[in-house]
């Protein structure tokens, strides 16, 4: 019985001297954060999951497309590429600045959503002319100046004809083609591209397909087209928004 009696004592001295030197040791390190409490692999997918938006990315042959290298000269004859829009939430175009039809109203659209997104670092626009052998640094500088183009994120890009070109008919699937029978003597797209700050291009889905560009010409104000068709312009801020939360 003696011998039971001090088995237990010694048990028992054991787990108190355990007690009074690491105890002590585990609570200091919860509180400087050493130790945290792991959430539960179910939980931390779902808060991956609420910085996604629902917006599409639009692929090739299953691949998501994405933004081709490209480096062309800016407004202001700073070199721009592809890699200076990287982390930014973006918008694409293809204009020309002695456009006498679409393009006014496609900027004149662009610089209101500049306003709306005043203030955001991480937002920007890419306007490509493609008539850069009129659209020199110096014309660009003019005409960002008449349509108030402040954000210093959206860059009047100009540069080889050719590199143009690619860019726009095979590198974003925006049709541009010179031609001398049509006003202005060059005819494009009215559409913008959306590209997410990874450089993918994305848009919304209506009826179950990507919508993949916005239309750029019909304005908030002016509700529809000619044809009935409803503005994207608001579509576009809403998605614009989505893309600068995930």
């Amino acid at each position: 019985m003696k011998k039971t009696n001090y088995s237990y004592i010694g048990i028992a001295f054991t787990i108190l001297v355990f007690g009074i030197i690491f105890i002590p040791r585990i609570v200091d390190r919860i509180s400087n954060g050493d130790i945290s409490r792991q959430e539960s692999r179910s939980d931390q997918p779902k808060e991956v999951d609420e910085k996604k938006s629902d917006l599409v990315f639009i692929q090739n042959n299953g691949v998501n497309r994405k933004v081709p290298d490209f480096s062309f000269t800016n407004q202001d004859g700073k070199t721009i590429t592809n890699q200076d829009f990287e982390g930014k939430v973006y918008v694409i175009e293809f204009f020309f600045t002695t456009c006498p039809t679409i393009c006014p109203r496609m900027n004149s659209n662009l610089a209101q959503i500049q306003n709306e997104f005043e203030g955001f670092e991480d937002f920007g626009v890419a306007s490509f002319t493609i008539n850069p052998e009129h659209d020199t640094p110096e014309v660009l500088k003019t005409y960002a100046e008449k349509y108030g183009i402040t954000n210093p994120n959206w860059h009047l890009l100009t540069g080889s004809k050719e590199a143009i070109y690619e860019l726009a008919n095979k590198g974003f699937y925006i049709y541009t083609a010179e031609n001398p029978d049509v006003q202005g003597g060059f005819e494009h797209s009215g559409n913008f591209a959306l590209i997410d700050k990874n450089g993918f291009v994305r848009s919304r889905e209506m009826q179950g397909n990507p919508i993949i560009y916005y239309n750029g010409i019909t304005s908030e104000s002016e509700k529809t087209d000619e044809d009935g068709k409803l503005e994207e312009i608001s579509a576009l801020k809403e998605d614009i928004k989505k893309l600068l939360n995930e």
